[in-house]
């Protein structure tokens, strides 16, 4: 089988290179923080993280979304520190949105743009009507290819 990789872009620069592909025949999605695909390099160790939400250092969240989202994305940021990896080795987020509506995908694609740059991983967002604890808004996994 064939595969076209008419639009691709690296995320990173050694051995383990992620290649981002947003095929010119789909609705280009990068505009909305995402990718259509990324493809792995051969032999790479993956890591997942466990859902991020808004809480702060303190277990405290802001009834907010953006501020939630904010939050959400710096615990990840965190989170990635912690195994040495970078946003440019993420492959894969899935988002989680209490009562979904386009302004806030509107802040979403904000902070996915800004944590991301142009390596924009590949991403699914699922509204759901609540998440483990009653104030929380918002969640972000991620699947993360270590070198």
């Amino acid at each position: 089988m064939t595969m076209a990789v008419p639009a691709a872009t690296t995320a990173d620069a050694a051995d383990h290179t992620l290649t981002i592909v947003n095929p010119k025949t789909l609705y280009d999605p990068s505009p909305n923080g995402y990718s259509t695909a990324v493809i792995t390099p051969p032999g790479a160790r993956v890591a997942y993280i466990s859902g991020q939400g808004g809480q702060d250092s303190t277990g405290g969240l802001s009834p907010d979304f953006a501020v939630q989202v904010r939050q959400a994305y710096a615990n990840l940021h965190t989170a990635l520190d912690a195994l040495g990896a970078r946003p440019d080795q993420v492959a894969k987020l899935t988002v989680f949105v209490v009562d979904h509506d386009m302004a806030k995908l509107g802040v979403l694609t904000q902070a996915v743009k800004e944590m991301f740059g142009p390596a924009l991983p590949a991403q699914t967002l699922i509204p759901v009507p609540k998440l483990a604890v009653d104030p929380m808004l918002f969640e972000v996994e991620a699947v993360v290819i270590l070198q």
